[in-house]
């Protein structure tokens, strides 16, 4: 009997089917020390335990994507292991923040099967949940992936695409308990801007470039303890390129943001995102911002803003879509999400 795991194929998932992840992962000030080695990030609420109890934290938490990243990597394995791309994101909500010594578990559940018209794949929607060692929710989101078919006479499954909020409201968003910007230093935050001094259809380059090396991106992905193929093996793609994990764009695209966006401190709420190209070894990643939104929070001194973060390999700054309505071949990622960000 094969003791191996050859991953699951599209034909292998149900609706309604739940998975408990493996490998729960006990994150410390070592994750942050790498998170901030692989990106130029620089948050302060994320860099300083003082700033951080300035803010009304009792600590400084671990950067929020490095705590999405380590949620997302337990379901590799699981949900994404044979999957040709990672399509969209929709309702991922950061519910409490995640400190060194806390211990990370996941699980996913199916909401969603439709097999693609060519019979060769198909698009698995999952709901994934990361909890904490006291059973907390510490956030969630939804996902779809395209997953190839290992047996392609299995029978499609009754298409079923889940009605998912395209923004999810201030309602939905989880302050963290305690927060209080009003006495935030702006200083020691890197730049004045405050929450009123965005309007609603701004846009923002960011102006830095990093170029992407092959070697940082996959020794981030290891961290995340993320397996899947086609970020490893150049034998799994016909092109016989590694394909670089979207998420590591994602942390280098709002790394950038910093210039500009320095006090968007907390990201709290995820309302879509796209992988609009791939991106390999080699490509310069930039990054420009526009303001969607913007809005008031009953908690002291915090607004909420959002914010289209977007990724390009050709450095153009708001252009995304062509006339035909597909992305732009230089865009890398569209993301949708809302911050927090002192008044």
């Amino acid at each position: 009997m094969a003791k191996t795991n050859p991953g699951r194929f599209f034909e292998d998932y149900k609706l309604g089917q739940v998975i408990d992840h493996a490998v729960p992962r006990t994150v410390g000030q070592g994750e942050r020390a790498l998170y901030h080695a692989l990106y130029p990030a620089r948050h302060a609420l994320y860099s300083s335990d003082e700033f951080a109890r300035g803010c009304g934290l009792p600590q400084s938490p671990l950067d929020d994507l490095a705590a999405f990243h380590v949620v997302f990597g337990k379901t590799v394995p699981d949900v994404s292991l044979n999957a040709v791309a990672n399509l969209g994101y929709a309702e991922g909500r950061w519910l409490k923040p995640v400190y060194p010594g806390d211990t990370l578990r996941s699980g996913s559940e199916v909401i969603g099967l439709k097999q693609n018209s060519n019979g060769k794949t198909g698009v698995v929607y999952v709901r994934t949940r990361g909890t904490n060692q006291r059973d907390e929710t510490v956030m969630d989101y939804v996902r779809w992936v395209m997953v190839r078919k290992n047996d392609l006479d299995a029978p499609a499954p009754d298409a079923v695409v889940p009605e998912l909020k395209k923004v999810l409201s201030v309602d939905d968003l989880a302050i963290p308990e305690g927060l209080d910007f009003t006495n935030y230093d702006f200083t020691l935050a890197g730049e004045p801007h405050r929450w009123g001094d965005y309007q609603v259809g701004e846009q923002i380059d960011h102006v830095d470039g990093v170029t992407i090396e092959e070697a940082e991106h996959m020794m981030a992905t290891r961290l995340w303890q993320n397996t899947a193929k086609v970020h490893f093996d150049a034998t799994f793609r016909p092109d016989g390129q590694r394909l670089i994990y979207g998420g590591h764009v994602i942390s280098m695209a709002r790394a950038l943001s910093f210039n500009g966006l320095a006090n968007a401190q907390m990201i709290v709420g995820l309302n879509g995102g796209a992988h609009a190209n791939p991106c390999f070894s080699g490509l310069t990643v930039r990054a420009w911002s526009e303001v969607l939104d913007k809005a008031e929070t009953p908690v002291p001194g915090v607004g909420a803003i959002r914010l289209r973060l977007v990724a390009t390999s050709d450095g153009s700054v708001g252009a995304l879509k062509g006339d035909d309505g597909k992305y732009l071949p230089g865009v890398l990622l569209d993301l949708d999400y809302w911050a927090l960000m002192p008044v």
